[in-house]
């Protein structure tokens, strides 16, 4: 079966000065596990930003993390006593951990649970709210800590993973280089990339065509595929790249 694993507030920036994981390596701990202990396989994990404001509490950018798993149906409820064990467990002393996981063939209402998403970048929402719409859609949604805060990122985190067009993937790039300059077609042979895009024009590049590496290159969720986002160079001569990917100023929007 197909499921989405979300998470959500397991992390402090600091406990007694000693760094404690942050929710994106929690969530890589949980897909290793699954793959670990032969319940299935794993995609690569993304970052969704929610709403910052003062009457929500977080840790330290109020992001959730969630990846995409295929599993036998009988490892479903030992995923789910593992993972809440482990957020129980590893999560920071104050912090207020949630866990969602979702099987995505059985979501009577994608809709509904997209559109908690979007409500979670936009708006202040409650326990009571994110409870209830996992109720209605049959959706395990638990907390594991503090205030159980997190169960809103949680829930919100698989929406917007099911949506397809929200976050970025965890992790850079490492791609083989002499120059920072790379054809699309390496760059996807390379990684788990499929696609290298201008949002701008919205020109998906050909195999062929060069791209200048900056110093954060990430892909992002966008319309269901994994994206390596790039913007065109303004002088371009012989032989040099028409393309760089996004700075790190531009990556934060996503």
């Amino acid at each position: 079966m197909r499921i989405l694993v979300s998470i959500d507030d397991t992390d402090t920036v600091k406990v007694d000065n000693v760094d404690v994981r942050g929710t994106g390596e929690m969530a890589q701990l949980i897909a290793k596990s699954i793959e670990d202990n032969g319940w299935g396989s794993c995609q690569p994990i993304t970052r969704h930003q929610l709403l910052i404001h003062p009457d929500i509490p977080y840790t330290s950018h109020n992001s959730s993390m969630c990846f995409a798993a295929n599993i036998e149906s009988t490892y479903l409820n030992p995923l789910i006593d593992f993972a809440a064990d482990f957020l129980a467990c590893e999560s920071a002393p104050d912090s207020d951990p949630g866990l969602c996981i979702a099987i995505i063939d059985r979501i009577s209402r994608p809709g509904w649970l997209i559109s908690f998403g979007y409500m979670a970048k936009n708006y202040v929402l409650t326990k009571e709210n994110a409870y209830d719409l996992a109720e209605k859609l049959g959706i395990h949604l638990s907390e594991h800590g503090g205030t159980g805060q997190g169960v809103i990122g949680a829930l919100a985190g698989a929406g917007l993973r099911l949506g397809g067009n929200d976050g970025r993937f965890k992790g850079k790039l490492k791609l083989k280089t002499k120059d920072n300059t790379i054809t699309t077609g390496k760059i996807c042979s390379q990684s788990q990339v499929d696609i290298v895009k201008c949002l701008e024009t919205g020109a998906v590049l050909h195999d062929d065509e060069l791209v200048l590496l900056g110093d954060w290159v990430k892909t992002i969720l966008h319309y269901g595929q994994a994206v390596l986002p790039v913007s065109p160079v303004n002088e371009i001569g012989t032989g040099s790249p028409g393309w760089k990917t996004y700075s790190k100023k531009q990556m934060k929007d996503f």
